[in-house]
């Protein structure tokens, strides 16, 4: 069995780290509007947890799945 490499590996932290530089500036974005420290703090928040769900559902939708064991790919379907 192989070793995973280290960008597969280190995915999880990527979309977490750019799931928090989005809700950072978003959220200094609406303490410069608003200048409520709690506001931001709770929009923050928010924009972390979109973030995170939207990333990992776009990842979802472009990461190909592996066949399940048994199956055949599909190209090999007409040999």
């Amino acid at each position: 069995m192989t070793e995973p490499t280290a960008r597969i590996t280190l995915r999880p932290a990527e979309l977490v780290g750019l799931a928090g530089i989005v809700a950072v500036f978003v959220g200094l974005i609406t303490l410069m509007v608003t200048r409520e420290l709690i506001f931001s703090l709770i929009v923050l928040g928010g924009a972390f947890v979109l973030g995170l769900i939207t990333l990992a559902m776009l990842m979802l939708a472009v990461t190909p799945n592996r066949p399940a064991d048994g199956e055949r790919q599909p190209d090999t379907l007409n040999d």
